[in-house]
């Protein structure tokens, strides 16, 4: 009989068992024979990853079983348990080998694009002893302010690990989080947490000032001795991530404070730092007030190291609130930005990310901020100034992605009026790009060349893209006002993505989510519906993060057709599975009808 993972015998799991159902006392399994695990001959290919899929979540699901019940023992054994699991190492090895940072290197330059190196590379993970993490590669990204943001980007195997213990961390720092973090969260995004804004600024009694909170260089100068006091993980591995340094000009640096920007583990630690700063404040101010007694109507709404706390009085904010704030942080090794750190009324506004909230005679209008928009014109603006001799369809194929994730990021607040102004700016950007391109040629010649396609919006930039069959397409640019706004539904505060409960939520979220959010086209929108928005091979969700790959079911080269009924949605690594000629060895190939 093969047992589960979460089934098998360990010195430390004895204790976990009352979790799940009775095991065989007999029974023992080594990581080599365990469910999911191939051959030597299949290799990466081979892997079930429906199976390691299943075995990840039902251990992280007991996790979080055993933290609500305050079990620490069981917890403790329970990571254990999935830290040396084949099936949380592969799923580590397939999300650092899936993700966009995938092509890049850290300093030993080692890559793993190749089946051979991804199933290698399993066999890697989980060696406590003998890991070694190596410094960081040093890199500097510009902000918005004009200053250069450094990242540290780890190898391969650093990744790897990190992204393999952060599978046995995160469940817990999602049972224990604040409800109103949003920053770096499963299922929560910038849009949760303007609707929490809008929720707790709306109304004629709610709170009129807004203590607006920066943290300065939050990820370099968290203290590594609180960080290892409080981080319920293995406290060998997390020292050495933690004392790992980095390289800078062909030079070693050692890193005496801080979380590196670029890690995968870094988002987590950084939630964890900063947990229970609501729950501080809500306790010391609580929302409901005894008779008589006013109401003191602190709000905390966070996103990663930015957050604004909302409160009856400046006063009360200023003389009370921020020096417990200064506290909470400086037990942490962080402070504040003196210089970002203001307290504003809501009739003069304030701005949170890349939204403008503001009360207006008493009415409440959360729009897209100055900045953001200046912001996104200038790359609009530099992206047509790079491109002066390209063709106008390689230039809307440029342009669109940008203006359809500026636009799609700001529709659930009031940007009607916003939207208009950029496609009118875009569209004079774009016209002169036209006029540097034929300064001898008359306006009438331009706008009938560039500006008038043979269907849809007249004055909208268009050009033909030739498809592989050899036939002509019209593709047009895209217009930001075609985004309907629509008011975004905020997630329930106490709501976890790892806790069986909660997953038909998430279901019906990710569902409704997926239509408005990911732009679709209308074919892969029903294949999408037809597939219940899951992999058929994995049976995982299909999302934006992990991407999808059209899959004939009969072969094109075969007599196959393009129809949607022949077309199913896979992930990238399930389609080269697919394509693999071990596949037929996997478990659960006959799934989809080949």
């Amino acid at each position: 009989m093969t047992l589960h993972e979460s089934e098998q015998t360990s010195t430390g799991s004895l204790m976990t068992r009352e979790l799940d159902e009775p095991m065989n006392e007999g029974t023992q399994m080594t990581e080599e024979t365990k469910a999911g695990a191939p051959s030597d001959e299949l290799g990466w290919h081979a892997i079930d990853w429906r199976e390691t899929h299943q075995n990840v979540s039902r251990l992280q699901a007991r996790i979080v079983k055993a933290t609500l019940a305050g079990k620490r023992g069981k917890v403790k054994a329970l990571q254990w348990l999935l830290t040396h699991s084949f099936s949380a190492k592969a799923e580590a090895v397939r999300r650092v080998t899936e993700n966009h940072g995938k092509r890049t290197a850290g300093v030993d330059g080692e890559k793993w694009n190749t089946p051979k190196k991804k199933a290698e590379a399993i066999h890697k993970l989980g060696r406590r002893r003998e890991y070694k993490p190596r410094p960081l590669r040093r890199v500097y990204i510009p902000k918005k302010n004009g200053k250069m943001r450094p990242l540290g980007i780890p190898t391969m195997l650093d990744r790897a690990q990190q992204a393999l213990y952060r599978t046995a961390l995160d469940p817990i720092v999602e049972t224990i989080q604040d409800p109103n973090s949003y920053g770096f969260r499963q299922g929560r995004g910038t849009a949760d947490a303007i609707e929490e804004c809008f929720i707790v600024l709306a109304k004629g009694s709610s709170a009129e000032w807004i203590l607006e909170g920066d943290i300065k260089a939050c990820f370099d100068e968290i203290s590594h001795e609180w960080i290892l006091a409080h981080t319920p993980m293995d406290t060998a591995i997390l020292r050495k991530w933690l004392k790992a340094g980095y390289m800078e000009e062909q030079a070693f640096h050692a890193t005496e404070e801080g979380t590196p920007q670029g890690g995968i583990i870094s988002p987590v630690l950084a939630n964890l730092a900063l947990n229970e700063l609501e729950g501080r404040l809500k306790k010391e101010y609580p929302t409901q007030t005894k008779k008589g007694q006013a109401a003191s109507k602190v709000n905390v709404i966070r996103y990663a190291d930015d957050f604004i706390i909302t409160g009856r009085t400046k006063e009360l904010l200023e003389t009370e609130i921020r020096p417990k704030v200064v506290k909470f942080l400086k037990e942490r090794g962080l402070r504040l930005s003196e210089e970002k750190t203001v307290t504003t009324h809501i009739e003069n506004g304030f701005d949170f990310l890349g939204q403008n909230i503001r009360k207006y005679k008493g009415k409440l209008i959360i729009t897209p901020s100055k900045k953001n928009y200046t912001a996104f014109m200038e790359k609009v603006r530099s992206t047509v100034a790079d491109m002066g001799s390209a063709k106008q369809e390689q230039v809307i194929e440029k342009l669109n992605p940008i203006i359809r994730g500026w636009a799609n990021y700001h529709r659930h607040v009031c940007s009607k009026q916003t939207f208009s102004k950029a496609d009118n700016d875009i569209f004079h950007c774009l016209w002169q790009w036209a006029k540097r391109r034929h300064p001898q040629k008359s306006s009438r010649w331009r706008a009938q060349k560039y500006f008038m396609p043979p269907r849809g919006r007249k004055w909208t930039l268009n050009g033909y893209k030739k498809e592989a069959d050899g036939t002509l397409r019209n593709i047009q640019l895209f217009h930001a006002s075609s985004i309907a706004i629509k008011r975004h539904v905020k997630i329930r505060g106490e709501a976890n993505p790892y806790d069986p409960a909660w997953e038909p939520y998430f279901e019906k979220r990710l569902h409704a989510q997926a239509k408005l959010n990911l732009g679709w086209r209308y074919d892969e929108l029903l294949m999408w519906q037809r597939q219940n928005g899951r992999c058929p091979m994995c049976h995982e969700d299909l999302t934006e993060e992990r991407g999808w790959e059209n899959h004939h079911v009969i072969w094109r080269v075969f007599g196959g057709t393009d129809d949607t009924n022949n077309r199913v949605l896979l992930h990238p690594n399930c389609h080269r599975q697919v394509h693999n000629p071990d596949f037929q060895n996997v478990a659960g190939a006959s799934d989809i009808a080949l």
